[in-house]
């Protein structure tokens, strides 16, 4: 089985659903923010605060290029999509899936923009960075989800139909 990567905005539910899409699944999970941190041995908003955006997303791209994974679910980080390269190895053994979240529940769930490790500009707010992802999220997408208001059980059981209806697997059922 290639591999499913989750893309979409912070506090979208990535990490959230694609652990438990691969336990749905019985395979691998992998969060590529926590690779991140392992790679360069320090929190992603220091690696932010004390080297600047563009070197935070170019080791963003340096860990997902160095990743070697199949059979996995990829959780992203929200700026993935600002490294070309980055996406073009994820879709290369994988299908691309757009967790489709409204920008009035992001903003519910994402309290700590400031500490979270987000790729953001100094004084930026979540709709000016929802409003320009939201392209690159649609433009690299296999897949969208919409999972506007349903629990992290249900946005898996949308997952599934949705890679069912586009062959990515058959036969596992959630």
């Amino acid at each position: 089985m290639r591999n499913i990567v989750l893309i979409g905005m912070p506090a979208s539910g990535k990490s959230t659903v694609g652990v438990l899409l691969a336990k749905t699944l019985g395979i691998g999970f992998c969060d590529t923010d926590l690779c991140i941190q392992q790679r360069e041995g320090r929190l992603l908003q220091d690696i932010i605060d004390k080297d600047g955006i563009e070197a935070f997303l170019d080791a963003e791209r340096d860990a997902v290029l160095a990743l070697s994974c199949t059979d996995t679910v990829i959780a992203t980080g929200g700026s993935v999509v600002f490294r070309d390269a980055a996406m073009q190895k994820l879709k290369a053994n994988g299908t691309v899936v757009f967790l489709d979240v409204p920008l009035s529940r992001v903003k519910k769930r994402l309290q700590n923009i400031k500490t979270r490790g987000v790729a953001a500009k100094k004084g930026e707010s979540v709709e000016e960075i929802f409003a320009e992802r939201r392209p690159l999220y649609e433009k690299y997408a296999d897949i969208t989800v919409r999972a506007a208001c349903a629990t992290p059980e249900q946005t898996v059981q949308l997952l599934m139909e949705a890679l069912q209806s586009a062959g990515v697997f058959a036969g596992k059922k959630a």
